[in-house]
């Protein structure tokens, strides 16, 4: 084991993968000599090569569609795309190539590429570097989108994604890159600290896409979150007073409906959490299947916290953030129901 900020897991697996498997590629935007913006490629360009590490122009659509290509003839390319706010321009490809070669081709072809984005706010980045939107690929069929909360399951997910034979969005917490990230605070603490987060194996390991896991155990009400905003419903909970469940979905889809379904229909109560606007966001989804599936034990309505729907503000981030007073607030209320 060895402790490790988000940003170095995420490096390590990177590096595991592409010593086991010379299939592996990296490439995007500053990935070789720069290291990557947010330096998650440091070093891989000198380790291993131009010819598995490299820059691409500023062209996201090229850096897909060659990604695509590459997959389609054996090779396994993990690309970067500098923060998913750019990755508008390569959305036809993701959608319309990427999602659906393997039915088109009737399995003939497979497309096991990963496409990592740095996601979410926490930088004062604005309206182009702090989007959120997931929604936007697990509407996507032939695609599975992973959000991981903490730089073991980082490492873990990203070899998985790797080694999947299908195309995986694998979106990347920019609050929790370096951390430590304080769950407590609706405000920055120390946002660019280079302390660790977590114990992470060494080598390979991974974890199973598609399965989530409990991070906080309780009895009254299920708190569904995933990537930053599990660490806030920890600390809602706790300031709050409730004995909430608090479920790291880690996946989006495939989602991991079994674990959320007994959490809920043990609990009888659920409160939905993400960064990203309220309106027509993933949480909406979370809240038909947890209907569908846990309706006649439930004894409140299900509630969500989320972004605002407005354009996303600049300096005023941070009161925009579902925070732990918003959440513990709906905990309240959920109770109270």
């Amino acid at each position: 084991m060895a402790r490790m900020s988000m940003i170095e897991a995420i490096r390590s697996a990177m590096e595991v993968s592409m010593a086991e498997d010379e299939r592996v590629v990296v490439f995007g935007e500053d990935v070789g000599y720069f290291g990557g913006v947010f330096r998650c490629t440091q070093g891989l360009q000198q380790k291993y090569g131009v010819a598995r590490c490299f820059d691409t122009p500023i062209n996201e659509s090229g850096i897909v569609g060659a990604a695509i290509g590459m997959a389609a003839y054996g090779l396994r390319p993990c690309v970067e795309i500098q923060f998913v706010d750019y990755m508008y321009p390569a959305y036809d490809q993701i959608v319309s190539e990427a999602a659906r070669i393997r039915y088109r081709s009737a399995g003939q072809f497979t497309c096991p590429i990963v496409i990592r984005m740095p996601t979410g706010g926490g930088i004062f980045g604005g309206q182009t570097h702090s989007q959120s939107p997931e929604a936007l690929f697990t509407h996507v069929a032939g695609l599975k989108t992973v959000v991981p909360s903490n730089p073991q399951d980082a490492k873990g997910l990203l070899i998985a994604a790797i080694e999947d034979p299908d195309p995986v969005i694998f979106l990347e917490p920019k609050r929790l890159y370096n951390g430590p990230f304080d769950g407590h605070h609706d405000r920055p603490v120390t946002p660019w600290s280079t302390h660790p987060l977590g114990e992470v194996p060494d080598g390979h390991f991974t974890v199973r896409l598609g399965e989530a896991v409990v991070r906080r155990p309780g009895k009254a009400v299920t708190v569904l979150a995933y990537g930053t905003m599990v660490h806030v419903a920890e600390a809602a909970a706790e300031e709050a007073g409730v004995d909430a469940e608090v479920i790291d979905l880690r996946t989006l889809l495939p989602l991991d409906l079994e674990t959320v379904a007994t959490s809920v229909k043990k609990t009888r109560r659920c409160v939905v959490i993400h960064e990203a606007t309220l309106t027509s966001g993933f949480g909406a989804e979370l809240v038909a299947l947890v209907q569908e599936e846990c309706f006649w034990h439930l004894e409140a309505p299900i509630m969500r916290v989320a972004g605002y729907d407005t354009p996303y503000p600049h300096a005023q981030e941070w009161a925009y953030f579902p925070g732990p007073r918003r959440v513990a607030e709906a905990l309240v209320a959920t109770m109270e129901a």
